[in-house]
């Protein structure tokens, strides 16, 4: 394992944990126990969606910010002085995640889900999924990539450079990438309820969390962050399956009566996963980027910052929506299929470097 570390001393996590690693697993027992209760009690599940302020769902906005807070600890902003030093890796990445990523998703969308399952998928809920995959493309990860970068040893001060810039990107571009591709694909949205969606679930929680990063920092250096991290990873994951609950209640009727829409909002996913991959590790390899720097580099251009994408869906479309249940299954799909982005990375590094 590469164990260099950011300016501040922080090491990202080396292995995935348990929960992390069977994340398919829980998400398929949250559709199952979602569908359960929502069946059994329905008027429970009215009085959470009633819950809003602002047409902002207060017990999902606790529960995604529980989710997402966590996460946006381990970003460290003083990583962006290595920016220059991997200046190539960098650029592949953010190219493919701002100049490809999100207008590939929308294609697909279209192309799979407008034209191709068209008959297979409720016709009024269409766009809406569309909206959902593209809220997925345009919100590139920010934490597991951590977990991939070092089981493939990557450079740790890459990545903490590559995912610091990424969030620094995402403050500016995902509400204005995401309005455009939705009006491109004819869905309208309040741009008021977007601007609102970025504040409460970009802006807000990535203050809040730098705050504590640098007051436990402060206070204890690096282990007492890693020792608060441990305490809290596994609230954040259990907001994680509260949500998909929610979701999944909400969604049950939906899912019983087109059991086939998981698994076809699915295929465009994959397909973008791979390709979004596969481009950013041949651009590193064509560019002569070390092994070690080209391999977080496609693994952060294939990943998906699920959490945002899942939050913008429910302020946007509602819980109820094609589009947060298209989110849901980018959360469904991301640990198998990035686990084997990451070996097949470790498998074709003689090939690499034969170039």
């Amino acid at each position: 394992m590469n164990h260099t570390v950011a300016a501040d001393g922080a090491n990202p996590p080396a292995t995935i944990g348990f929960f992390e690693k069977y994340l398919t697993i829980w998400v398929a027992l949250c559709i199952v126990v979602g569908i359960a209760l929502g069946a059994i009690m329905p008027q429970f599940f009215a009085v959470v969606a009633a819950a809003e302020v602002a047409k902002v769902n207060i017990p999902v906005a606790v529960l995604i910010w529980l989710m997402i807070i966590p996460m946006l600890i381990r970003i460290d902003f003083a990583a962006l002085g290595e920016v220059r030093s991997q200046w190539r890796g960098i650029g592949v990445t953010l190219f493919v995640n701002w100049a490809v990523k999100p207008f590939t998703m929308a294609l697909l969308g279209i192309v799979f889900l407008q034209w191709l399952f068209a008959p297979l998928l409720p016709a009024d809920e269409i766009p809406s999924y569309i909206a959902g995959l593209i809220l997925l493309g345009a919100a590139p990860c920010t934490a597991m990539v951590f977990v991939w970068s070092n089981l493939c040893d990557g450079d740790a001060n890459f990545t903490l450079s590559q995912v610091a810039l990424n969030d620094a990107v995402m403050l500016v571009a995902f509400a204005p990438i995401v309005g455009l591709l939705l009006g491109v694909a004819s869905i309208t949205i309040p741009w008021n309820t977007l601007m609102l969606s970025v504040g409460l679930y970009i802006v807000i929680p990535l203050i809040i969390a730098q705050v504590l990063r640098r007051s436990f920092l402060a206070q204890g250096g690096e282990a007492a962050l890693e020792r608060f991290l441990g305490r809290i990873q596994p609230v954040s994951l259990l907001a994680l399956l509260s949500t998909l609950v929610l979701l999944f209640a909400f969604q049950g009727e939906t899912i019983l009566a087109s059991p086939l829409v998981i698994l076809l909002l699915a295929v465009p996913i994959l397909i973008q996963v791979y390709f979004i991959a596969g481009l950013a590790y041949w651009m590193n390899r064509q560019l002569g980027v070390a092994w070690n720097i080209g391999a977080p580099s496609c693994l952060i251009g294939a990943s998906n910052f699920f959490e945002l994408a899942v939050a913008a869906a429910i302020a946007l479309f509602g819980l109820n929506s094609g589009a947060a249940l298209a989110t849901v299954v980018g959360v469904l799909v991301e640990v198998p299929v990035m686990l084997t982005i990451v070996a097949m990375v470790k498998r074709s590094r003689g090939w690499y470097e034969a170039h």
